[in-house]
């Protein structure tokens, strides 16, 4: 997967606290043939900012996917994919839950919040591929490619 179909890379938001988890998804998806610009906010209140272009986000691009961790500071990931999909101007972009929650209520709250997926976190660097094939079926369905 190139990107879209004009040959532009596709914007990822990436919305993770633990730096080791954003080190991996980010050489995971560098390693891939996703092209991709990957923008990361560390907590659900800075993803937020992010999505509504404010302060110093108000240059930010409008992700084509966002990547939600569920175990965020200052704001969880269930309030922050709540307020995507209220917002008139934000619900359209698709969000895959990637998360590490082993709580079959986190899986169905976040269908039930319209997630477009939910992934848990890979146990291991090897199974790293299928979370990026993951990313890419949902963008094949999201964007024009």
């Amino acid at each position: 997967m190139n990107g879209t179909k004009f040959g532009t890379p596709v914007n990822i938001l990436l919305v993770e606290d633990n730096p080791g988890d954003v080190d991996l998804i980010r050489e995971s998806i560098e390693k891939s043939t996703l092209h991709c610009t990957l923008s990361v906010a560390v907590n659900g209140e800075a993803a937020m900012r992010f999505l509504r272009k404010t302060g110093k986000d108000a240059d930010s691009p409008r992700p084509d996917l966002v990547l939600l961790d569920l175990n965020l500071p200052k704001k969880s990931g269930h309030d922050v994919l709540a307020e995507i999909k209220a917002d008139s101007t934000l619900r359209q972009i698709a969000v895959m839950v990637l998360t590490s929650s082993q709580d079959e209520e986190d899986k169905f709250r976040s269908y039930g919040s319209h997630a477009y997926s939910y992934v848990k976190k890979p146990a291991s660097v090897d199974q790293m591929p299928q979370v990026v094939e993951a990313i890419e079926k949902v963008l094949r369905a999201q964007v024009p490619l």
